[in-house]
């Protein structure tokens, strides 16, 4: 007898999903870093401030691109003139000239040299020492770590500022390289302190322990394993002090007891300006601002990676 039976036909959405099946792509996890570099580049205080520091970069290594004007040569015909000359659109004219007849404007362009470089020479010294002071305490603990927290809080205890003015009053001739290193010898105890204490709680993680385990030398666990996880808080710290450092510097410069003419300083010129402020305030004002806005940049990016790093703040 034929079989007479017939089989139902299979609905439309199944043939779908039988001749074209799903493909499901899975997506790679991202790392701290990969999470904090989607969450910058949606955050206005790293745009606005990344554009601010990537100008000051471009200043302080070509300042020719800026202004044709020489910063150190004056003409006393131009003495505390603060506005532009009729008929004149050079920039050496845009913000004034200084009780020499130098241009405010060129000089401002300039200063930034040196405060950057100040600023930046600073936090690499500061972050190479210290992070390396915190790293070997955190990790080797017992009396290791009792001799280098001893040694650090020794360095704690010295005012930042007062400590400079005492270092720098022994150099006869304080240089771009001598305020840097002044600086650096008093300001590295933040970051030995923050990358002390990322170190012991990353040293307990079970990845350190199957290190060791499997026969790592304790420099490969240190460099390998370690400090690039640990990196996280003190680049937070450096990025933020970079901007303080800067401030420093000028502070000094303005005391009398940093930089020196002929270096070209925000701190020399708003130390000039303050003592022509009644007659001449665009000399103090300018420098002023310029000043202000470097520190502030830096601060945001800071806060900006401070937020970025921060998983409390997902």
């Amino acid at each position: 007898m034929p079989d007479v039976t017939k089989t139902a036909p299979a609905p439309e959405d199944a043939k779908a999903s039988v001749t074209a099946p799903v493909a499901v792509k899975a997506e790679k996890a991202r790392s701290l870093w990969g999470d904090a570099w989607v969450d910058l580049r949606s955050n206005w205080y790293f745009i606005v401030s990344s554009v601010l520091i990537v100008i000051l970069l471009v200043m302080t290594a070509f300042p020719g691109l800026f202004t044709d004007a020489s910063p150190t040569t004056g003409d006393l015909v131009h003495h505390f003139l603060s506005k532009p000359e009729l008929g004149k659109v050079g920039s050496a004219e845009w913000l004034g000239y200084d009780g020499q007849g130098r241009s405010v404007y060129a000089r401002v362009i300039y200063g930034t040299r040196a405060s950057v470089i100040v600023g930046v020479s600073v936090t690499a010294l500061v972050t190479v020492f210290g992070g390396l002071i915190g790293m070997l305490g955190g990790y080797f603990g017992g009396w290791i770590d009792a001799v280098l927290s001893g040694f650090t809080n020794v360095f704690l205890g010295l005012p930042f500022l007062l400590g400079a003015m005492v270092v720098l009053q022994a150099f006869s001739e304080r240089t771009v390289w001598v305020v840097i290193l002044a600086l650096a010898f008093l300001g590295w105890t933040q970051i030995a302190r923050v990358m002390r204490g990322a170190v012991i709680t990353i040293k307990q993680s079970d990845y350190v322990h199957a290190a060791r385990a499997l026969g790592a030398s304790t420099p490969r666990i240190l460099f390998k394993h370690i400090l690039p996880n640990a990196m996280a808080p003190v680049i937070v710290v450096a990025t933020i002090s970079l901007g303080v450092y800067i401030s420093a510097e000028a502070t000094l410069s303005y005391l009398g007891l940093g930089l020196a003419d002929p270096t070209i300083s925000w701190g020399i010129d708003i130390s000039g300006g303050a003592s022509q402020i009644r007659v001449a305030q665009h000399i103090l004002l300018y420098p002023s601002i310029m000043l202000s806005i470097t520190v502030l940049a830096f601060i945001m990016l800071g806060e900006a990676v401070r937020n970025a790093l921060d998983p409390k703040t997902r």
